[in-house]
């Protein structure tokens, strides 16, 4: 499956393989027959505004291939080159007053500069305040007036089919609409990025659209465009992240320019059927806790191997997914009140999460066939700190783990095609998959490849 975040570079899209409610007095009604939604587009519209970035990019080439003779074939130079790569996106305002404007971090990552530009064509340099590749959500900042504002609204009111809209720079062609209704809600597993809850829609989106506008036919903002499924063009799967969920990180961004996740220290595995039965419970929903990390947030709130975590802060738990993306959205220090079916009987915990402690782990922990590797989280000063994954340390020659693939230095990213942001979710995501094997999608150096552990 083609996962492919809708931004543009340059004129051409860059695609990226890796491998986003019954409304409340009619939140996403559909117009009347024959009638229009222009008049609410007219007040959205000027909210939505595109967004370009540019960088300075350096290289070398050798001499010998900047010489059309050949004259120095052993003489080899290495000469600084540089360009600038530029990108195009979407984005939108959602106060005025503070200039504040929300994109996808994808869409202005490692940018040098980054320029705003609004429906009436004024244009403006912005700053960026925050950044959250783990939700793929950036802040930034304009210095303009007369700027119109479309505030992140409620989308817990969703419903499949409700009707909504989708706005955006497609292609680089300029400010478009397009329609359609919520396909599907909480899409997870896609592995586009650590967090995912996503709003599925049929409204055209396009490379370009990433950082737009999803809205409501009453002007509702309830979703940021990110990504599609596809070639490099619209077939009607397109993905949003819920307003909901950028409400909670944008909170953070400006106030820290960061969000600073906490954990809290359990291992878990989706409620089923058949471990309901075993449980002797009705509830086929929930989280069930299969380890507590020693002196981890869960283990002083309490909790034990067994539990059934089925609620947070009175919201109901789905599943792992769910509770995961429940935590991640909290600052390290939030205080959360959980819900939980222990024995049979309801008992509700309260536990402060906490910031991950740094840890290593031998990879015989989670599979016999990472038998001879040490694995770790990444400090902050790795290269791919800010999205996340788990370092290989160091691997003894000629054992299970380097029989598999596996060599030092690597940093495994996605675990059966689920994000893995630290030792700990490796160790959730290996518990998920039992006996089955786990595919590794491992970085090594400046590329990827996959591992399978049998």
């Amino acid at each position: 499956m083609l996962i492919t975040h809708t931004r543009k570079r340059g004129i051409q899209a860059v695609f990226l393989l890796l491998l986003i409610f019954f409304p409340i007095a009619g939140l996403a009604a559909p117009p009347p027959p024959g009638h229009s939604i222009a008049p609410v587009l007219e007040k959205v519209l000027p909210a939505v505004v595109n967004i370009s970035t540019s960088k300075m990019v350096g290289s070398k080439q050798r001499q010998l291939l900047l010489d059309p003779f050949f004259l120095q074939p052993f003489a080899y130079r290495d000469r600084p080159v540089q360009k600038k790569s530029q990108s195009l996106g979407s984005g939108v305002i959602v106060d005025a007053d503070k200039g504040w404007v929300i994109t996808n971090h994808h869409v202005v990552d490692g940018a040098d500069e980054i320029m705003v530009t609004l429906r009436d064509q004024r244009s403006f340099t912005a700053k960026l305040l925050g950044k959250d590749p783990a939700v793929d959500i950036a802040l930034l900042q304009i210095d303009a007036d007369k700027l119109t504002a479309l505030p992140l609204s409620d989308s817990e009111y969703l419903r499949v089919g409700d009707f909504v809209v989708a706005i955006g720079n497609p292609f680089g062609l300029g400010q478009t609409v397009t329609y359609g209704i919520v396909s599907a809600l909480g899409r997870t597993g896609l592995g586009i990025e650590g967090y995912e809850d996503f709003i599925q829609t049929d409204a055209s989106i396009n490379p370009g659209n990433s950082g737009g506008a999803l809205v409501t036919t009453r002007g509702k903002l309830v979703g940021i465009n990110t990504a599609i499924i596809g070639g490099g063009g619209n077939i009607g799967i397109g993905f949003a992240i819920p307003a909901t969920m950028v409400k909670a990180i944008v909170a953070q961004l400006a106030q820290y320019g960061e969000v600073q996740r906490g954990q809290l220290g359990v291992v878990m595995q989706d409620m089923t059927r058949e471990l309901a039965s075993a449980f002797g419970i009705d509830n086929h929903w929930g989280a069930v806790v299969t380890q507590v990390l020693p002196g981890s947030a869960a283990d002083k709130a309490g909790l034990v191997s067994g539990d059934i975590i089925v609620a947070i802060d009175g919201k109901e738990v789905a599943d792992g997914g769910a509770l995961r993306n429940a935590v991640g959205m909290l600052r390290a220090g939030s205080t959360i009140d959980l819900k939980v079916i222990r024995d049979g009987k309801k008992k509700n915990i309260r536990a402060t999460i906490a910031l991950p402690k740094d840890a290593r782990a031998e990879g015989s922990k989670f599979n016999k066939r990472l038998e001879g590797a040490l694995l770790g989280n990444l400090d902050d000063k790795h290269p791919l700190a800010e999205t996340g994954g788990v370092e290989v340390v160091k691997v003894r020659r000629n054992s299970p783990a380097w029989e598999a693939g596996l060599r030092s230095g690597d940093v495994i990213v996605s675990v059966n095609r689920q994000p893995v942001g630290s030792l700990m979710e490796f160790s959730a995501l290996a518990a998920q998959a039992g006996r089955r094997d786990l595919l590794l999608n491992v970085v090594r150096g400046n590329g990827a490849l996959f591992v399978v552990i049998r």
